[in-house]
């Protein structure tokens, strides 16, 4: 069976800078304490007028470009989202009739924050089987209409995003090499949205720290790889000490893992490929690669894939 590799990459995170400073107005913190637990330095919320339908066609229209793919030619739009414009229609649908892909299925996805991983994966199945060539996977969030800004244990967490990636047949080698989903329900409870997000910070950390590392290493064993052989991590960018866990359990040096955490906060499903989009342009992603990417969310699940850069 084919691989399905990523054809093109695409991203957008435009609104409002918000920095630690700001939040210093209104709750009880201050820079120092939210930098020295997270990483996180500031973040972006989208404009009141831009919902997470208009991340994803941003993001999509970049991606397109990058694969030189007109949206004509998809199959399939995958939209993974806990924040969608509406509860229903989804996200997928208003982006296939925006981008004007007709002959496209659309469905979103809610895997929290590695709903981008879980959007690669069913991507992944249906190019192996033959049974679409095109598929645009995104992660789009606007988290910012769902915190709880009275909250100082979320409210300086997240921000807004959205990052796209068309995904089609791979060259020999190329593409999604493994792939690993999982989900404890048991920690449901631990991140949910009633009505504002909510969330058990300690415990969250706890199963983060363990999961991240644990899906990064059983990937790479699933790829019939080794540690070494990996090349580039890109963590979701919840918590700047969960994403080092992450890395020390690869043994990489810090300049192999993607660090966007500081300045985009934890933008959910969209994290992995913005911070991807970043990575590629600082020239840290490089064609024949073997890049992991693992995430985790509130479910509680968990996903991780391995890589082979390329078309």
């Amino acid at each position: 069976m084919r691989n399905a590799g990523i054809w093109g990459i695409g991203s957008f995170i435009e609104g409002r800078e918000i920095t630690n400073t700001e939040f210093e107005k209104t709750l009880d913190t201050n820079d120092e304490w939210i930098r020295s637990r997270t990483g996180i330095e500031r973040r972006v919320f989208a404009d009141d007028d831009v919902d997470t339908s208009d991340m994803s066609y941003y993001a999509a229209v970049e991606a397109l470009q990058d694969a030189e793919l007109d949206a004509s030619e998809l199959d399939l739009i995958l939209v993974a989202t806990v924040t969608p414009d509406y509860p229903f229609p989804s996200v997928s649908s208003l982006l296939q009739e925006r981008l004007g892909a007709k002959k496209a299925a659309a469905m979103d996805i809610s895997a929290a924050c590695a709903g981008f991983i879980y959007g690669m994966a069913t991507a992944d199945q249906f190019i192996k089987s033959g049974s679409y060539d095109h598929v645009l996977v995104i992660g789009a969030e606007k988290l910012s209409k769902a915190v709880d800004m009275t909250d100082r244990n979320t409210a300086v967490l997240f921000g807004d995003g959205a990052g796209a990636a068309v995904m089609g047949p791979a060259s020999e080698g190329k593409g999604m090499l493994a792939f690993e989903l999982g989900s404890d329900g048991s920690g449901a409870m631990h991140i949910r949205q009633d009505p504002k997000l909510i969330m058990n910070g300690r415990e969250v950390f706890k199963f983060a720290v363990r999961q991240m590392g644990e899906s990064s290493l059983a990937v790479v064993e699933k790829a019939g790889l080794t540690k070494d052989d990996v090349d580039f991590l890109v963590p979701h960018q919840a918590n700047i000490r969960i994403m080092e866990a992450a890395r020390e359990r690869l043994d990489l040096p810090k300049e192999k893992m993607a660090v966007t955490v500081n300045k985009y906060g934890n933008t959910s499903s969209s994290s992995i490929p913005i911070a991807v989009v970043e990575e590629l342009k600082n020239g840290k992603i490089k064609d024949g690669d073997l890049v992991v990417m693992v995430g985790f969310g509130s479910g509680l699940v968990w996903g991780a894939a391995a890589i082979r850069w390329g078309r």
